[in-house]
């Protein structure tokens, strides 16, 4: 999609308006003024930028309850020419809502995104025991579909963004089980250079293993290890093609320009079948990453100087 000079860019998101996905993207500034397109799930919203669509989507990737969320891991993995540009953290809080008059006595039925289900358990079992789950595409949508009827259910779990912009009465606030849960949103878009490090990124990526055998998840993980980089996530998803084959998505601090990490994602590049680059950005908390000296890009460029030395017959001092 070719943008005309002065036209306004278009960001896809979890729709419709009021969702946790939509205050993510508030914090880009880049996208203030610009078109916001809601969209029902994430397939729909990278496959947005894929064709052209869209400029940009914000995705949901990682939580602090239900860890990475796979739907997106999965589809980040399965479309290609796609870059994460950036990260955005929000503190999630959740609000039980009914439509005028129910009381919580009443609730049989709850409509939830399976996401915010999993992080209300421990206050459902309490205080709506055998309650039935009814799974709704969005923390906003749950309670749209429980006024139109297209959800069957007599309550559901939303987004504290609905209230005011819907008909609701709210039966219970602050109904999660962390009180300190916080969502983790990537922005998307077409393949990109990366940005300039700042000393505070992060590296995402996708790689398969190259056969099933003792130690192969092992090796993998010592192209990070034996370069001082730290992994703040690994999951496995199922590649799909068969039972037991799996792969692998990958958070390492640190960034694609740093010589660790370009080292350690050419040992893996020659080590595994596929390797899916993600993206390096700034992490959303800015925290520096720490390393040892020896991991320096000083003590690599130091490292190839002594080795061209021995090749061209220096002493070795």
């Amino acid at each position: 999609m070719s943008i005309e000079p002065g036209a306004r860019r278009v960001y896809s998101y979890l729709g419709p308006a009021g969702t946790f996905t939509e205050t993510a993207l508030e914090q880009v500034p880049e996208a203030r003024g610009q078109v916001w397109k809601p969209v029902h799930n994430v397939g729909e919203a990278l496959g947005d930028v894929a064709s052209g669509a869209s400029d940009a989507a914000m995705i949901a990737i990682e939580n602090t309850v239900e860890g990475g969320v796979s739907s997106a891991q999965d589809a980040l993995a399965d479309t290609p020419g796609l870059r994460i540009v950036g990260e955005y953290l929000v503190p999630v809080t959740f609000v039980l809502v009914a439509p005028r008059g129910t009381r919580l006595a009443d609730v049989t039925d709850i409509a939830a995104h399976p996401v915010a289900y999993a992080q209300c358990l421990q206050w459902l079992g309490e205080h709506v025991p055998g309650h039935r789950a009814v799974v709704a595409g969005s923390n906003v949508a749950s309670a749209i579909g429980l006024l139109d009827g297209s959800l069957p259910a007599q309550a559901a779990i939303a987004a504290p963004g609905v209230v005011g912009r819907y008909d609701v009465d709210v039966l219970a606030e602050n109904i999660g089980d962390n009180e300190h849960a916080v969502t983790r949103f990537v922005l998307v878009t077409r393949t990109v250079a990366p940005p300039e490090p700042t000393g505070a990124d992060k590296t995402s990526l996708v790689a398969e293993l190259p056969s099933e055998e003792p130690g192969a998840l092992l090796e993998m993980l010592e192209q990070f290890a034996t370069r001082g980089i730290n992994l703040s996530l690994i999951q496995s998803r199922p590649i799909g093609d068969r039972m037991g084959r799996y792969r692998f998505v990958i958070d390492a601090d640190g960034h694609i320009r740093d010589e660790r990490m370009a080292d350690a994602l050419m040992g893996l590049k020659r080590f595994s079948p596929k390797v899916t680059f993600l993206g390096s950005y700034p992490r959303a908390d800015r925290k520096i990453v720490q390393y040892p000296d020896r991991y320096a890009d000083e003590a690599f460029a130091d490292s190839r100087d002594w080795l061209r030395g021995l090749l061209s017959g220096e002493p070795d001092a």
